[in-house]
């Protein structure tokens, strides 16, 4: 959505309008992560589009001990 916003002589905002029509990936779960960017010059947006086909994960992989490793790749006390 998007809205035209004045500042002076005091803060008015129009009605908002929607901005974008069309599935687009959500970030991260729960996240406090924006799922999208803005260029410099506020001009273009980038964004994710969902994929048009639905796949289901074929493979789940279970890391074990994975503490123990990092432990040894990257030992407390050593930059």
């Amino acid at each position: 959505m998007a809205a035209a916003v004045e500042t002076t002589p005091a803060f008015a905002a129009a009605k908002p309008r929607l901005l974008f029509e069309g599935h687009y990936e959500t970030g991260l779960g729960l996240a406090a992560v924006a799922n999208y960017d803005v260029s410099p010059d506020g001009q273009r947006f980038l964004m994710i589009k969902a994929s048009e086909q639905e796949s289901a994960a074929t493979q789940l992989n279970v890391v074990l001990n994975w503490s123990d490793e990092l432990r040894r790749l990257a030992p407390a006390g050593k930059p």
